[in-house]
């Protein structure tokens, strides 16, 4: 991409105190965020995924700063930023998120209205009646039927679809220009996920704004991604576009993951699963994190921490198995059965 990206975070350290003791969440995570594309952060749980994006908009808990790196967004180096009054200037205004649980997002004893009235009146510098207004328009956007009596009405008279909606509602009334969905249809059943999905889409194109996914979930990623990172024991391990990540991955744990899809389950056989844990991020991590992890680890895996590769101008993976001295390791049989079961050639260097 010859473009500029609209936020590019680079070298991000984020560490915690907790009882006196040190978590390293975060080390030396890049990424470059491009105008109007999809990107999906991708990881099992404890990751980073969501500790490393709510570093875009000050949201860290009290006991975690930002301890190295840049973000620009801007034009100005955003991690130096000190006080809720300069993180206010960008969150809800130009970064918004949407939260996992739209429970602990909302007030329980405020109408939902009046959630995304002061919304906007905060970002959108609308006062009063034309901030109504503005937020009943939201409500019709997000697909709440007869917006009007349900803008009285409070969260818990909502089902978890149609909370999330709200949620949605409230984050994009600021009209930002970067939306970061965090695990957004977790809590959901299928058919409400796929509308849910759909509506970010929409809104998306129709508010012309940039989305990053944080989730788990790859079937997600397939439908919504043009590009996808994947990041394991605080740093990215792999990216590409979504196409390469599915059809021509190179770090093992994009392997383990692609893998335990269920959509690869052989009928009567288990899905693979990806044996031991991730590594204790209040120690110093040696070598490749996901060492232990890997069968096919090799020694030097152990002793010092690998590179990023290229694999093509759009992708590439934090792994000693694309260094040319490395002994040739094959990928495994569910990554050349997905590339069949998907029906797509081979993804190279494209």
């Amino acid at each position: 991409m010859s473009k500029e990206p609209i936020l590019s975070a680079k070298d991000i350290e984020i560490q915690f105190s907790l009882r006196g003791k040190t978590l390293k969440a975060i080390r030396r995570c890049s990424l470059d965020l491009y105008e109007g594309e999809t990107l999906a952060i991708v990881g099992e749980s404890g990751s980073g995924k969501s500790v490393f994006t709510k570093s875009f908009l000050g949201m860290l808990d009290a006991n975690g700063k930002i301890t190295g790196g840049s973000i620009m967004y801007g034009g100005v180096d955003i991690a130096q930023y000190k006080t809720e009054k300069q993180w206010m200037t960008i969150r809800g205004k130009k970064i918004s998120m949407v939260m996992q649980d739209p429970m602990t997002s909302l007030n329980p004893l405020k109408k939902i209205g009046k959630q995304i009235q002061e919304s906007i009146e905060l970002n959108q510098g609308l006062k009063g009646e034309a901030a109504r207004k503005e937020a009943i328009e939201m409500l019709k956007k997000v697909g709440i039927p007869d917006a009007e009596r349900r803008a009285n009405q409070y969260p818990h008279e909502f089902s978890g679809g149609m909370r999330q909606r709200v949620v949605i509602a409230i984050a994009v009334a600021c009209r930002p220009q970067i939306l970061i969905c965090d695990e957004p249809t977790t809590a959901l059943d299928v058919t409400i996920q796929a509308q849910i999905l759909n509506l970010i889409r929409d809104l998306q194109h129709e508010l012309g704004m940039t989305v990053i996914y944080i989730t788990h979930d790859l079937g997600v990623v397939a439908n919504v991604a043009d590009r996808v990172a994947v990041m394991y024991a605080g740093q990215i391990v792999e990216y590409g576009q979504v196409n390469e990540i599915f059809y021509n991955p190179w770090h093992p744990y994009t392997w383990a993951l692609l893998s335990s899809l269920p959509q690869l389950g052989i009928k009567g056989e288990e899905l693979p699963t990806i044996d031991g844990t991730p590594p204790n991020l209040f120690q110093e991590v040696k070598g490749d994190a996901f060492a232990p992890r890997n069968k096919q680890a090799l020694a030097i895996d152990f002793e010092e921490e690998p590179p990023f590769f290229s694999v093509s101008p759009t992708h590439s993976a934090k792994t000693w198995y694309l260094d040319p001295r490395a002994p040739k390791v094959e990928q495994p049989k569910t990554i050349r059965l997905l590339r069949e079961k998907m029906g797509h050639e081979e993804v190279t260097g494209q």
